[in-house]
Order: C-alpha cells, then structure tokens, then sequence
C-alpha cells in the first residue's frame, strides 16, 4: 500500500507529518538500496533496558517512518530475562502498539553494511504517541527546556569487557593490563582502530579511547550532543563495538560485573546545561565554582533525585555490586568538584577552556541502565531544581566513606541505595520523577524494578555474572 493511503487505527487517515515522514522515508530507501543496503533495522530499548529490533526490507522504509509495525503492549513492563510484570493499566495478552522510525537517527552501519539502524518512537494505534514511550518522554522534556531557554548537552562514557570465549567456557581478555598501558594497547591496537573507523563512518564522533584498568576493560567516550541524539548513539555505539569484535574473534560485554573479582563496568552520563545566546551555565557566574545561578539549581535539582535516578541508571542486581564506596564508584549521594567518590562529580576543566569543557557526571550509571530515560530523568530533575531556585551545600573534597557514620550524619551524607531494591523503592517516592515521566511510564519502571529485585535479590552473584554477562 502506497503511504499515501496509510490507515491510523481508528479508519482516519494518518495526519500529515506521518505521511511526509512516509514520503521522505520512500525517498531515503532509494538512496540506501543504491548504496548496497538492502534491510533495516529499527530499535527501541524496552523497561528492562534491553534494546529490542524489528527489521524490514529497505523498500519498506516509508511505511516503517509513517504507520510503523506492531508490537505488544507487555514489552512497556518487559524484565532483563525476558519475562514481565505488570501494573494496574499494562500487562496481559492483549494491545498493540505501533513502533514508528525516527528518520532523523537513520544510519546505514559501516561493519554491517547490508544493514541500516533506525531508533523507533512508540505510539498507539490512534496515532498518539504512546506513554510508556522512553524516547517521547526524553524529547519531551528536551522541549521544556528550550521553553525555558535551556539547551543541554549530553554524552554516555563507555566502559566494557572485549575478549574471546575459550572452549572450556572461560573467558579470556583482550588485554591483561597494566590499566592504560601501552602494553594493553598493543595488544588492542587492531580492534580500536577498526571500531573508531567504523563509529567516525556512521557519524559518532569519539572524544577519547584508551585500555582501561581491569583485564579486557576499555573505554570510550564520546562527543556531546542534543540529549536524544545522545542516548541514540548509547544503543549504536554497543551495537557498533559488538558487531566490530565478532570480526576480530572477540565478543563485548557491557555488564556491570563481568569477572566477580574485577572492577565493573560503568556507563557515567555527563551533561552541561547552555542558555539560549549559546554560554555554558556551568561556568562564569557567581555561584560555587563559578557556576551561574541557573547552573547551580539544576545541579542542585539532580543531587535531590539522586537515590531515585539510581534505579534509572543501575537496573539490575549486578549492578549494585559495582556501585561500592572507595570503587571510584561514586556511591554516595553527593557533588564534588572532581571528586571521583561523588554520584554527581562536577569538572570545571582546564584553565581557558572552561566555556566549552565545565560539565557534571552522573557516575551512579551503567550499560544495563535506561538510556532515554536516565538521560530524561536528569534534565527533568535539573529543571525542578530551577523552578524552585534549589541550592547546593559545600561540594565534599573527601572520600565520604572515610568518616565516621555520626561525621557522615553531622554532614547529611548518605549512601546510595546499596540494592536494586532499595533503589525501586527510592524511585517510588519520588514526585518529581512521577510528575516529569506520568503515571503510566513511572509506574511501569517502578513494576519493573521491584519485580527483578524480587526475581534476582538473593541469588547468588556468580550465577546472575554468567547470566547477565551477554545480556548487555
């Protein structure tokens, strides 16, 4: 059926900008079938932070960007194991969903290049978008701070196990150190080089890559951007490093604990906050280390939220095994100036570079974390800050944990949630959060979390390492 003559559910025609998107999509897979693609895959990241794919001929791109394919509601209360849960208004066999392509994240995949990617949007069949969706809920809040004439930039820090699978089952790592040793990179020389060719050919601009400190651990971060053009390249990246490695004999994983007595695998999230004459509010105000007055509330906005963002951005048992004082972790729920215990780390950066460099980092992240709504739950955090003018207290210089539990009390430092489960809990009584995601969404994240906290709380480690190390 030609787009032109798409159905929404309810008999309507699709509205307009459904039917350019069809039209515009009809004429990129033209462009994409010239260059040798011939099937697309489009993506969207469930509750459980599994990102799931829907693949079509690239002849039927149009109709995938304006009417989309069907998907069932259950995958909006999907657990990491592949079961669900379920909330008052989602679960059960019945529902569809449509999973609409986002043309603007289109990008044929240069280890792939019979394939292209495409982030999907999720709606409901009477053309609404649907409210569970992660990735409406990230645009949306983007929008509210341009209302405010705010923009924000943001990008996803890398770490994650590369190495091969020995016949035993054991695994071996690319690298056996030292931590960022030359040693370390050349033995991984190879493998970079074809992963940030392949990344700088789809678009990704990569900022730094180096050999990190555990066997087979590496890091890249990459440039910022636009919040949802951010977490886009979070899913990409992954998928990029894993199809790159297949090629080299090695597989990838971005669990949080690969070998139990390693270090984990973290996922920081840095981000900056810019006002609409394009200056950094993270710098040159008059405010704690030079922060403007709008820069310091919504820092002060995220610090409030921190034990609830925790549970957006650790999402498994595993998870909370990393998230340890005196791991470089940031455990603890509070901001230093680059102090690497803090949750909430602010770098000031370099003495001339700072209206580009100042930015925060969310350490309290990894790879098993939400990428959309971790990122979305920042901002929304950060702009209730402003809208109540929310200051904060002394930025902490020390190691927390190396106080006395009544210095730490004296101080009001506390610990972030240390399970899965105290953070779903954490998550629940935040207003803030409930008021920026909705009901619907917030309360799904919320099933979701307690019922794999329920699932996997008391198992023991070794076992939920294996089964979670190729799940991320």
């Amino acid at each position: 059926m030609d787009v032109h003559q798409a159905w929404s559910g309810d008999g309507d025609f699709l509205d307009p900008r459904r039917r350019e998107a069809g039209v515009i999509g009809t004429a990129k897979a033209r462009e994409l079938r010239a260059e040798g693609v011939r099937y697309v895959a489009g993506s969207m990241v469930d509750s459980g932070s599994i990102n799931r794919v829907k693949s079509v001929p690239v002849e039927r791109l149009g109709w995938l960007a304006s009417a989309g394919i069907g998907y069932s509601y259950c995958w909006a209360t999907a657990l990491t194991n592949d079961h669900f849960t379920t909330t008052d208004v989602l679960g059960g066999p019945s529902g569809d969903m449509r999973l609409v392509a986002d043309l603007d994240s289109l990008v044929r995949l240069a280890s792939m290049p019979a394939w292209a990617w495409v982030a999907f949007d999720q709606y409901l069949q009477d053309g609404t978008v649907a409210p569970w969706c992660s990735r409406s809920f990230l645009k949306r809040v983007v929008a509210q701070a341009a209302e405010r004439g705010l923009r924000v930039k943001m990008t996803y820090e890398f770490e994650w196990f590369t190495g091969r699978v020995a016949d035993d089952g054991a695994l071996v790592p690319c690298h056996s150190g030292p931590g960022y040793s030359s040693n370390a990179w050349a033995l991984t020389h190879e493998f970079a080089l074809d992963l940030l060719d392949v990344l700088a050919a789809q678009g990704v601009t990569v900022e730094q890559f180096h050999p990190e400190y555990s066997p087979g651990q590496m890091e890249v971060s990459l440039a910022p951007r636009d919040p949802v053009t951010a977490a886009d390249w979070h899913v990409l990246f992954r998928h990029t490093a894993r199809s790159v490695a297949i090629k080299h004999g090695y597989r990838c994983s971005f669990s949080p604990v690969v070998i139990p007595e390693g270090l984990g695998n973290g996922c920081h999230l840095h981000f900056s906050l810019w006002d609409s004459d394009g200056h950094n509010l993270f710098t040159g105000g008059q405010q704690q280390l030079g922060l403007t007055t709008e820069g310091e509330s919504f820092l002060a906005g995220v610090l409030a939220e921190l034990p609830a963002l925790t549970a957006l951005g650790c999402a498994t048992v595993p998870s909370y095994e990393r998230l340890q004082p005196q791991h470089w972790a940031g455990a603890y729920s509070i901001w230093g100036h680059e102090n690497r215990e803090a949750a909430l780390r602010f770098i000031q950066g370099m003495a001339g570079t700072r209206t580009e460099a100042a930015n925060a980092e969310f350490k309290a992240v990894d790879a098993t974390g939400h990428p959309y709504l971790t990122a979305g739950a920042v901002i929304a955090a950060g702009l209730a800050g402003i809208q109540r003018g929310a200051k904060l207290p002394e930025p902490v210089a020390i190691d927390p944990h190396t106080l006395s539990p009544a210095e730490r009390a004296k101080r009001e430092i506390r610990q972030l949630p240390a399970s899965l489960a105290e953070a779903a809990e954490a998550l629940a009584s935040s207003h803030v959060l409930r008021e920026a995601m909705g009901d619907v969404l917030f309360d799904a994240m919320v099933a979701v979390r307690r019922a794999e906290a329920r699932t996997d709380g008391d198992r023991p480690l070794p076992e939920l390492v294996e089964e979670h190390l190729w799940r991320f």
